[in-house]
């Protein structure tokens, strides 16, 4: 491991316990991984964690990255606390919570489109109680989880969160 990444990774390792694989082959470009943890450090501050898990998981869905999924599952269950039929629904592009539901349809909207969504779009997620700063970090979410989901479906790492049903399989 190249030694610019060790403080990045050891500080992840320290914080969840083990390394996960992703981390570990993500680390072996020093620029990439540490310019990706300044990003996920940023945007952990970012709206909520059931928000936040949430769109990862419509984003994991939709780029089709099944390593992702597995870590998002994991962590909507266990940091999130979303129950299981949430985390489905989360997958389907929706929410139980209608502020959150917005959200993630909005997020699914900006990966599907590639951000070319329509005014309508933006008028659901503002009219949801979404600020533009609000909706620029979902944008950023977006962008974040797709970075790992595209790393992740190149160099596809070994699982080592708890299997889940693969993309499009729901």
């Amino acid at each position: 491991m190249p030694a610019d990444s060790k403080p990045t990774l050891d500080a992840f390792t320290k914080n969840i316990g083990f390394t996960p694989n992703m981390m570990a082959s993500f680390a072996q470009s020093p620029i990439a991984f540490n310019a990706w943890a300044t990003l996920l450090g940023s945007l952990s501050k970012a709206l909520d964690v059931k928000t936040r898990d949430s769109i990862g998981l419509v984003v994991s869905e939709v780029n089709g990255c099944n390593y992702c999924l597995t870590v998002h599952s994991f962590t909507a269950e266990h940091m999130a606390k979303l129950p299981a039929d949430e985390i489905v629904l989360a997958r389907k592009g929706h929410a139980a919570d209608p502020k959150r539901d917005a959200a993630v349809q909005f997020a699914r909207k900006v990966i599907e489109t590639r951000g070319q969504v329509s005014d309508a779009d933006l008028k659901a997620v503002r009219d949801a109680g979404y600020t533009d700063a609000n909706v620029m970090e979902i944008v950023a979410l977006v962008a974040m989880y797709s970075l790992t989901n595209f790393f992740n479906n190149v160099f596809d790492p070994e699982k080592d969160f708890p299997p889940v049903t693969p993309a499009g399989s729901i």
